[in-house]
């Protein structure tokens, strides 16, 4: 029979502890059962889960209790062949207290949940595809894609220029927040630091890097022309996300569709978010437009856009005109637009809004201080944590539900997590009281 260990050797505190470990496993997998209930070898749950195949919900069995409690999983998604095929599809969900607090029902697009964490996801990938198809870049050959800005759209760009064999060069102002600086580095952008400038200046962010493609794409050229045989020198696209109608056209052939989709074949009242290229609202407003249809006499479907303060669409929408009173003569910030919020909000035309702007109904404007208190009212009543163009297309959603009355389904767009906004938005939110009630917003 072996020894006992005895407990003044050196190993015997490291057992007893192993054992009560092993002990306590074993007590808690007694007082568990994990049963993942798969209709397809139960047949007797075959009909329950007919409508909804991929979704196998455990059941969590306390044996000291005779009742049973049920999580179900969402549907899982097949295996990806790689990070661009996880763009889009995103979740959909209600938010409760704002669906509370005007008898509609509220739901949000989560295109924070695209893996590089914005909407911008989707119209880095049509752009770059789209540059591809037209034999402008190859992956693996050295070639480059450029964009000037100082937001998510040079996030998700360099994302997939990593993932897709490309290097991302990006231009910004060179007092953009450091954390923000990093991480484009990190995910391996070529940053270039560039003096705020007024967009006809030449030197602008965005002007440097349509100039750095040209003189890219000028050397290979030469080299081609001058010895046809030579091995092919890099090329060089410009994202141009403003003016590039993939931008548009990505929201009219997935966001779109995927929210007529989530709402049971378009049984939505209205559909709210602000615009910065006008991307979103253009490619999603053609395609809702052109597909709910409404009885005589029912409620027309809305599509109305969300506007910080400082831009000119509002304006734009229920007036005609673009213009922002921050535009008089003497009055203008470095900004382009006078607002904290970053994201959304413009004071010219693009040729992405335009492919929208007889599709939208109406406009609301939203401040500053409206933004941050909804920011902080989301995060303390239903958990969710946004950045600034998503708070301004929560008020605009919570107005216009209060103005249709209830009854209503609005959805809007959660652009990006709270968590890209930490060192302005959210830090000007601390100095905001919260509200007692959305009455007082």
């Amino acid at each position: 029979m072996p020894a006992l260990l005895s407990l003044h050797s050196e190993a015997a505190p490291t057992a007893l502890l192993l054992a009560i470990a092993s002990a306590l496993l074993g007590a808690y997998s007694a007082y568990l059962v994990i049963d993942f209930r798969d209709a397809s070898r139960h047949p007797r749950d075959s009909k329950k889960n007919s409508s909804s195949p991929s979704t196998h919900p455990i059941q969590l069995t306390d044996l000291t209790s005779s009742k049973l409690s049920t999580i179900p999983l969402a549907p899982l998604q097949p295996v990806r062949a790689g990070v661009e095929e996880l763009i889009g599809n995103t979740p959909m969900v209600e938010l409760r207290s704002l669906s509370a607090a005007t008898g509609c029902r509220i739901l949000a697009k989560l295109e924070l949940a695209n893996p590089g964490g914005s909407a911008k996801d989707r119209v880095a990938l049509a752009i770059i595809e789209a540059a591809e198809a037209a034999g402008q870049i190859s992956p693996n050959c050295g070639d480059a894609v450029f964009e000037g800005t100082s937001g998510s759209t040079g996030i998700s760009l360099a994302m997939l220029a990593s993932a897709k064999g490309y290097t991302a060069h990006i231009a910004l102002p060179d007092d953009t927040s450091t954390e923000k600086v990093q991480l484009l580095e990190t995910l391996g952008a070529v940053v270039y630091k560039v003096r705020p400038a007024s967009i006809v200046d030449s030197d602008q962010y965005v002007n440097f890097a349509r100039r750095k493609t040209n003189e890219i794409n000028a050397a290979a050229d030469a080299a081609a022309a001058a010895n046809p045989e030579a091995p092919r020198l890099p090329r060089a696209v410009f994202a141009d996300q403003f003016e590039n109608e993939a931008n548009w056209h990505t929201h009219f052939k997935h966001t779109g569709p995927e929210i007529f989709a989530q709402t049971d074949g378009g049984k939505l009242d209205a559909f709210i978010t602000g615009a910065g290229t006008g991307g979103t609202i253009a490619g999603v407003a053609r395609f809702l437009k052109s597909t709910i249809k409404r009885s005589p006499g029912s409620t027309p479907f809305r599509v109305i856009l969300a506007d910080p303060q400082g831009s000119g669409f509002y304006n734009r929408i229920k007036y005609g005109v673009m213009y922002a009173p921050t535009e008089q003569e003497g009055t203008r910030r470095r900004h382009q637009v006078d607002t904290i919020v970053e994201g959304i909000g413009l004071n010219r035309i693009t040729v992405n809004f335009q492919a929208g702007e007889k599709y939208i109904d109406d406009a609301v404007c939203v401040s500053d201080k409206e933004a941050l208190q909804m920011a902080k009212w989301l995060v303390s009543h239903d958990g969710i944590f946004i950045g600034s163009s998503s708070a301004i297309n929560c008020v605009a959603t919570y107005r216009t539900a209060k103005a249709l009355g209830p009854g209503h389904t609005i959805v809007t767009i959660l652009c990006d997590s709270g968590s890209r906004h930490l060192s302005k938005f959210w830090k000007e939110a601390q100095t905001v009281e919260p509200l007692e009630s959305l009455d007082n917003l």
